[in-house]
């Protein structure tokens, strides 16, 4: 459980770290069969279902960028966050009823894992209310060094910025170059393994490269009240399913409480992410193929 204090300084700020979200074991056991995913990319040269791979990648020397929907990967992951201390947060944070919108364990690899330019997640799926989250459950100690979550405290509570590039595309990025964006006020969220940074999902944030010798892994869960509906032209994958599916996807993804057939709206900014760019299989090819400048 979290303090008053610490609930108030989430939605003044619009970020969090709670500290020992994961017991001993569960570290242990997540530490586990992350390095196996890790170890069985070996194998793997081209990027798939699975597996984002970033530059330099080979059998001798594994880098990912990403290992996609672990929660699907592993049933171990979404265990934890059905029936543990990030449960009971996520409770605290968006009420009684909240559904996962996706998962991604970023693994940045020792000596320039991939920068993630700065953006708003709401740039990316827009919903009817804006009571939606990211947990990232640290797996590995972050500190200055491999790459941690850095966000500007307060810009939740702002306008959303572009992500579109200087060509007009969504390129899931705001330009460094942006009046708006006020970098010297980031702050970097760094902790133990087993701690948990939150940020409000319009709030920035970005990441640089890892430049130390050591892996930064996290686990982002990123979660809504489930009176939060996507609407069109989002990124959501549940609006290109057929009804049943829907349904059925909807049931599978609820963690606390049960669905919300009534939609919440309530008055906040919008921009849909559109046009598309090239390649939309993961934010870093988004980045890429839709021409974002970066600030790192």
């Amino acid at each position: 459980m979290i303090s008053r204090e610490q609930i108030e300084f989430y939605f003044e700020h619009g970020y969090l770290l709670v500290e020992d979200v994961l017991s001993a074991e569960q570290l242990r056991k997540m530490q586990e069969i992350t390095y196996d995913f890790i170890d069985r990319s070996r194998h793997v040269s081209e990027s798939n279902d699975v597996y984002d791979l970033d530059g330099g990648h080979s059998r001798e020397t594994p880098k990912l960028t990403r290992i996609k929907l672990p929660h699907k990967q592993h049933p171990f992951f979404w265990d934890v966050l059905k029936a543990s201390r990030i449960t009971e947060v996520l409770r605290q944070l968006v009420g009684p009823n909240a559904v996962l919108q996706t998962s991604k364990l970023n693994a940045k690899a020792p000596g320039g894992g991939a920068a993630v330019e700065w953006h708003q997640d709401w740039a990316f799926y827009p919903h009817t209310n804006d009571d939606m989250l990211a947990f990232g459950v640290m797996l590995e100690d972050v500190t200055p060094e491999n790459g941690p979550l850095q966000v500007i405290p307060g810009s939740h509570k702002g306008p959303i910025l572009s992500h579109n590039s200087r060509d007009g595309i969504f390129c899931g990025a705001v330009d460094p170059d942006d009046p708006a964006f006020q970098r010297d006020k980031a702050v970097s969220i760094t902790g133990r393994a087993g701690s948990m940074s939150v940020h409000h999902a319009r709030t920035l944030h970005g990441s640089a490269p890892n430049v130390s010798d050591k892996a930064r892994l996290m686990l982002f869960y990123e979660c809504c009240a489930a009176d939060a509906w996507p609407l069109m032209g989002g990124s959501a994958y549940l609006q290109r399913l057929p009804q049943r599916e829907q349904w059925e996807d909807l049931l599978d993804r609820v963690i606390i409480g049960e669905p919300v057939l009534e939609p919440r709206m309530t008055q906040v900014p919008v921009r849909l992410p559109l046009p598309p760019a090239e390649d939309v299989s993961s934010i870093f090819q988004l980045q890429k193929s839709g021409g974002a400048r970066s600030a790192f």
